[in-house]
């Protein structure tokens, strides 16, 4: 009785299943959180304030979200130097439900998106959900992440609606530079296919700031960005998310148009979060600014610690992950099941982002420091062990 969206098979994995056993021993040493708002940041005591504001007792539904909440997540592309009209913005209830959204206007049930590997394994329910099929391409290292378009244009068929990219990429940390981000708008426009392009981890570089692909500043494909509360503000319980439209005109307008009706169909972000958007994304700067310095902080001393071992960190520009390369004299899940029974330490194996080869491992770097860099050497004296 029951759809063949959601897996049959449910039970717990066998990593899964060694971490409860190692948590039922005692603390263990947690590489993996994405949890900010338990990872040791000191968040304004009235930073929610704003989501009692007594005008969200009145109940003024807009298909969209309301002008000054759309007004508000206009003005963070104004700050990296994309104009995008308040009227081309899009609220939703998550970047999750984004995806749907979309899903829903560009696909039929069978119709390919095209998703990148490695990456986050979300993409394989969000497109299952659908009830969209799935195709993959391939992003290589060579000193810095490129997509191979060898494997994009393998994976294109004549069902393909849309190719989402993330940038920066989670786990890999990689962005969409120039080249590639014509070649993916390109493809795109000649195909008649739209770009989805998942901007969460855009406010955390590893440097500065990076420039927009010229490409990415007026696509000539029809293109969607994805943001949210979750990661700019460091705030996943609070649900905010948001899309916005670039691209041909005409191909803008239609977009939009087909959307007013899914979006007045659900009508699912909440008023109180979007009266207190503006405020949030202004005052949640001082949490971002944490973020920031952490997560620099940690990948610095990541690459510090296993500069003269037998592990090396991947290049990355970006996000809230790092990926170590270490040797492949055994299967990666063995060395993360070893470092979960011996060590008490949680790390992540790259076949969990459908790493194509051994060995890689995938670390968190929002833990506090001292536990970092506690996780960090425990994970070396492993591999020294082996």
């Amino acid at each position: 009785m029951f759809s063949n969206r959601v897996p049959s098979d449910r039970r717990p994995n066998a990593f899964t299943s060694a971490l409860a056993r190692a948590k039922a021993r005692g603390p263990v040493v947690d590489l993996t959180t994405t949890n900010p708002t338990s990872a040791g940041f000191v968040y304004p005591p009235d930073l929610l304030a704003p989501l009692g504001d007594a005008a969200g007792l009145a109940y003024a539904p807009a298909a969209f979200g309301l002008a000054d909440a759309r007004a508000a997540v206009a003005e963070t592309y104004h700050v990296r130097g994309l104009e995008i009209s308040a009227s081309h913005v899009v609220l939703t209830a998550s970047t999750s439900e984004a995806y749907s959204l979309l899903f829903k206007l560009l696909c039929d049930a069978g119709s390919r998106v095209l998703t990148p590997v490695p990456s986050y394994p979300l993409f394989d329910h969000l497109t299952a959900l659908d009830a969209v099929d799935q195709g993959r391409y391939q992003l290589d290292s060579h000193g810095n992440w490129t997509v191979d378009f060898h494997s994009l244009d393998a994976a294109w068929n004549d069902r393909t609606r849309c190719v989402l990219a993330v940038a920066p990429n989670n786990p890999t940390g990689s962005i969409l530079r120039d080249a590639d981000a014509d070649e993916l708008v390109q493809r795109c426009a000649g195909r008649d296919a739209a770009l989805i392009l998942d901007e969460v981890f855009r406010d955390y570089l590893f440097s500065g700031p990076l420039g927009e692909a010229p490409s990415l500043r007026q696509p000539s494909a029809l293109t969607f960005r994805l943001g949210g509360l979750s990661k700019t503000v460091g705030l996943p319980q609070i649900k905010l998310g948001w899309i916005a439209v670039q691209g041909p005109e005409h191909a803008v307008a239609d977009a939009l148009d087909r959307l007013e009706l899914i979006c007045d169909t659900y009508l699912s972000v909440s008023t109180p979060v979007q009266l207190a958007a503006r405020r949030l994304l202004d005052r949640g700067a001082a949490v971002r600014t944490q973020i920031q310095e952490r997560i620099r902080r940690n990948y610095a001393a990541l690459g510090a610690r296993l500069a003269d071992s037998s592990a090396s960190v991947l290049p990355a520009d970006g996000g809230w992950s790092a990926v170590i390369r270490v040797p492949a004299t055994r299967p990666e899940e063995a060395l993360v099941h070893d470092l979960l029974e011996r060590d008490a330490v949680v790390v992540h194996p790259g076949y969990f982002f459908d790493f194509p080869s051994e060995a890689f491992l995938v670390v968190s770097l929002l833990p506090v420091p001292d536990l970092f860099d506690r996780g960090v050497q425990l994970l070396q004296d492993r591999l020294n062990a082996a």
